[in-house]
């Protein structure tokens, strides 16, 4: 939508700002002319948003100093920064936002309890950065944390217990192997988690949950236990695909919370057993020859048959001719299928 001039995407519930640059979509001068409010010279102050400020794509290589602390939205993305000190935030105490996505940030070089003192900061976005390990010291109310595409490889066993709001946590395409019992404790409201592309072997145990999302897929997995996500009783949306699965417990998607699942591009050659509650189920592109009714239904009848609505089978061994007379009876709602 367009806010004030200046073209963003916000929330209308919430009032949050997206992370789009407005480099090139405004006049730098004008704005600098007119606008009476104290700019740094590396950044933009939109008259229009007067809490945000864009420096973003500018190879900085520091945080600007004297920063007005009237900000509450820090664009720093795509620079060269590779460091995160306490003075260069020090005039800011009201911060929701911090976006240093595609920096060059080191966890040696990371004053940790920097973030711990904006107390008020709810979005940490540092995604594509050089961090080792999760920062230590973040603020407690924070809501979302995106630290994809890092190269971290550990998690403090303190670094979350206080962290009782935290919806959203972006940990993909890092160097983590396992979680241990107390690496992910305090995450008591977490919704969306996703691991994808790290080097698990197996699927990680003492995960928060309260998970309704969690994310898996390209890490190599040998195969799956009948508990791999015993007691996830919020679990909703459920990823592994490209994680070479061959070997399954029949048992282990029989989870009734389960809404979608994704299994694409392994090397399944059957189809798993499921609850008859899952409605989105993606199996493209394994190695599955034929097609078994009781996969979803364990008896079919005018009310116990499979509630799934679309099915992806395309790219198997199998052809729609092998197709049981009776699977319509057992997936009578389904509205897609893929063969």
């Amino acid at each position: 939508m367009d806010y004030g001039g200046v073209p963003l995407w916000i929330n209308r519930i919430l009032g949050e700002p997206s992370v789009l640059s407005i480099q090139g979509r405004m006049d730098r001068a004008w704005f600098r002319a007119n606008n009476p409010q104290a700019c740094p010279q590396q950044c933009d102050c939109p008259i229009q948003w007067p809490t945000a400020l864009y420096c973003d794509h500018r190879g900085l290589a520091d945080i600007p100093d004297h920063l007005p602390g009237r900000i509450q939205y820090l664009f720093l993305q795509g620079n060269n920064i590779s460091s995160l000190s306490s003075p260069s935030l020090a005039n800011i105490t009201g911060l929701r936002w911090l976006i240093l996505d595609h920096n060059q940030l080191e966890s040696d070089t990371m004053d940790q309890a920097v973030l711990q003192n904006q107390t008020e900061l709810h979005y940490f976005f540092a995604n594509h950065n050089n961090l080792r390990t999760v920062p230590s010291a973040l603020p407690a109310g924070l809501k979302q944390l995106r630290l994809a595409h890092n190269q971290i490889s550990s998690i403090s066993a303190e670094t979350f217990q206080k962290m009782q709001n935290l919806t959203l946590l972006l940990l993909q395409g890092n160097r983590l192997q396992t979680i241990t019992e107390g690496d992910l404790k305090g995450l008591i409201s977490l919704n969306l988690l996703d691991l994808s592309e790290n080097l698990f072997s197996s699927i990680p145990r003492h995960l928060p949950l309260s998970v309704q999302q969690l994310y898996l897929s390209n890490n190599s997995l040998s195969g799956l236990d009948g508990d791999s996500f015993a007691g996830y009783l919020q679990l909703k949306y459920l990823r592994l695909s490209h994680c070479g699965l061959k070997s399954i417990n029949p048992q282990v998607f029989n989870v009734s919370s389960l809404v979608e699942l994704d299994l694409s591009y392994n090397k399944l050659t059957t189809i798993p057993t499921v609850h008859t509650s899952l409605q989105y189920l993606y199996l493209e592109a394994n190695e599955i020859e034929g097609f078994n009714t009781t996969s979803f239904c364990r008896e079919v009848g005018p009310v116990s048959y499979s509630r799934m609505k679309i099915l992806r089978l395309d790219g198997n061994k199998m052809t729609y001719q092998q197709l049981p007379q009776d699977w319509v009876f057992c997936l009578r709602v389904l509205q897609s299928i893929y063969i």
